[in-house]
């Protein structure tokens, strides 16, 4: 049973602070985003109380249907249908020895400022896909404000669902995920690291100093993590590239700068082609 004794504090602007869930509370939350019962959290306008908030009901996608939309509420529906499931909970394997070298590292969600993006809409790119495929990331559109310049979110424990294949428009659910390893606290060994880049509507204008600066101080931000426990790798890509017209090159150097600078060994993951290939510096 979940029991809520006073509000789920926010994680404010210019503040660290974390909030640790259980697996439990969080899918309570998110059945209550599911039948939309977060009344405050509907109104959008600047002087609205939540304005620099997410929104966090799953209204947007019950609207006007679409492919996307409907492979969503697949991935989705799955979720609810483990979690609300003791039979399939029970047969979920148990962790191995065998060694994951993409899965056990942090990696990086391609974030927009608002975490999550438009997953609950019709946004379908990196960061919508993996909130998919993690629905438990949903849950932090609930308390998490905007992203300042210089802030990232960490993400630790939360469990992957589901298969897919495809991208953007060809997007499609295909069917369950199984692992279930986990560190000494019992958490799902997962880590996401959220960090916004800058959208370039003219390309020409990340080149310009006050623009580098900003992406070097948010990769910075998110490959530190938090700072108390030794990551030794992080796996990431084409970090603001495609839908925000970042440029590659650029991109790859700010990348290798902070890779130099906190000494990762890094997994360089590219889609198009699929491409998965060790960095070390």
């Amino acid at each position: 049973m979940f029991w809520c004794h006073q509000a789920i504090p926010l994680l404010q602007r210019g503040r660290s602070a974390s909030i640790t869930l259980s697996h439990v509370q969080i899918s309570c939350l998110l059945a209550n985003a599911f039948f939309c019962t977060f009344p405050h959290r509907n109104a959008s306008k600047p002087t609205a109380e939540y304005h620099s908030y997410p929104s966090i009901n799953f209204s947007s996608l019950f609207g006007k249907p679409s492919h996307r939309k409907i492979q969503k509420l697949k991935a989705i529906m799955h979720y609810f249908r483990v979690v609300t499931d003791e039979g399939l909970r029970s047969r979920a394997p148990e962790c191995t020895a065998r060694p994951e070298p993409v899965h056990v590292r942090p990696q990086v969600d391609f974030a927009a400022k608002v975490v999550g993006g438009g997953v609950l809409d019709s946004g379908l790119v990196q960061e919508e896909i993996l909130f998919l495929l993690h629905p438990e990331l949903i849950v932090s559109r609930l308390f998490t404000q905007e992203l300042a310049d210089d802030e990232c979110l960490i993400v630790t424990g939360m469990q992957r669902f589901s298969l897919y294949e495809g991208y953007s428009d060809a997007f499609q659910w295909a069917g369950p995920y199984d692992s279930l390893c986990r560190d000494e606290w019992k958490r799902l060994k997962r880590r996401i690291v959220a960090i916004d880049a800058l959208h370039f509507r003219d390309p020409k204008q990340q080149f310009h100093m006050d623009a580098i600066e900003r992406e070097l101080n948010k990769a910075y931000c998110g490959f530190k993590c938090s700072g108390k426990h030794q990551e030794p790798d992080i796996a990431t890509g084409k970090w603001g590239c495609g839908a925000f017209n970042g440029d590659p090159q650029l991109k790859g150097l700010r990348t290798t700068i902070n890779i130099y600078f906190h000494q990762k060994q890094t997994v360089w993951v590219s889609i198009k082609p699929f491409q998965v290939f060790p960095l070390t510096i």
